[in-house]
């Protein structure tokens, strides 16, 4: 089995396709809190290329790629060995927009391209060692400012960042997890539904520019954060999916927030409407008084499983709290089941504000 390395984005992607097509795939768990598990200092954040760095580094998790990849590529190979199908890199915060808090904005491109071979290591042994397709999907997320709302409750018009700023930070990252050569890209925990566009406008430009051998598949995971079933900026999942469906995803799902059974309403409502594959990584349980994740990895097999032999899901995984231990009994519970089977959606003009309208 050749390296996906070695193989065009092209045929990564027709490889990416058969895979969900023939199963429900496994994507990993968390990343921060696996690297909370390693007890990392500030001199591990700082290594030796950023000793004097003039801003306090620890917490910087993707910077980790590059003083201490042995880190970050043993938690990818960990979960690769707990039965993911593919991994995400370790890029959340990975824009001059998130760099910005620590001052490392000068090193985003280099972040990018340390996390992808971080994953990309992993998988290509992972892939040799267990004799099975593996994947790195480029994370791409949120961002600390929105475009929808205010910070300021005094001052309902101001933002804190423009869309041309959102759409550059977005397409520096985008540059570099593309020439790092990853096999999807994933924009996630989506919050804000006009962050999101920014960020898939920045991902066709860049497709633009390179030309069509260069694209890869594009991702999208949106997070409802509390009972009401929107999204922060007020959109129900419906309306989130006519928002981002021009886009026509690989994929499109429901991470991070709430814990699975809390999930369940929205997840099964994605699934009817989805006209792509349609995915589901939930934290571990909601945080406790303690900033803990209380689900056990039975507690989240039990939910995803039943979300797969309920047909809602093509690839389920874990967000925050979750482990290998987890994603190993979610990988085991999802075995063999069939994949959700894509819908034909009627044609009707579809349009949304907070909520979807259907023009048949």
């Amino acid at each position: 089995m050749s390296s996906p390395t070695s193989q065009s984005p092209a045929r990564r992607e027709d490889a990416l396709r058969r895979l969900f097509a023939g199963k429900i795939v496994v994507l990993d768990g968390a990343m921060g809190s696996m690297i909370q598990t390693y007890k990392l200092e500030e001199a591990d954040f700082r290594g030796t290329r950023f000793k004097d760095h003039p801003h306090d580094l620890q917490g910087n998790n993707d910077l980790l790629c590059l003083t201490r990849p042995d880190v970050i590529e043993k938690i990818h190979a960990d979960y690769f060995a707990a039965g993911s199908d593919m991994v995400e890199t370790n890029t959340f915060s990975s824009t001059a927009i998130g760099m910005a808090d620590y001052k490392c904005e000068p090193f985003v491109r280099d972040i990018n391209l340390a996390a992808v071979a971080c994953a990309r290591r992993a998988a290509d042994a992972a892939q040799k060692k267990f004799n099975r397709p593996c994947f790195v999907a480029g994370a791409i997320g949120p961002l600390n400012r929105t475009l929808s709302m205010s910070p300021d409750v005094n001052r309902p018009d101001f933002r804190a960042v423009t869309w041309d700023q959102v759409v550059a930070a977005y397409t520096e990252q985008i540059e570099a997890l593309l020439d790092g050569g990853v096999d999807a890209l994933l924009v996630e925990t989506i919050f804000d539904t006009l962050n999101s566009k920014a960020a898939l406008f920045a991902i066709e430009q860049v497709f633009d520019r390179r030309g069509d051998a260069a694209r890869v598949p594009v991702m999208i995971s949106v997070t409802i954060t509390d009972a009401s079933g929107r999204t922060l900026s007020g959109q129900t999942i419906g309306a989130f999916y006519a928002s981002i469906a021009h886009a026509r995803p690989f994929s499109v799902g429901i991470n991070c927030a709430l814990g699975g059974e809390a999930m369940r309403p929205y997840v099964a409502e994605l699934a009817r409407l989805a006209a792509c594959y349609t995915t589901c990584y939930p934290n571990a349980g909601l945080p406790n008084a303690f900033g803990g994740y209380d689900e056990t990895p039975a507690d989240m097999a039990r939910v995803l499983g039943d979300f797969a032999q309920r047909g809602y899901v093509n690839m389920v995984g874990g967000c925050c709290g979750s482990t290998p231990a987890h994603i190993a009994a979610i990988a085991a519970a999802v075995q063999g089941l069939a994949p959700r089977a894509l819908p034909q959606a009627a044609r009707a003009l579809r349009l949304s504000g907070l909520e979807p309208l259907a023009v048949a």
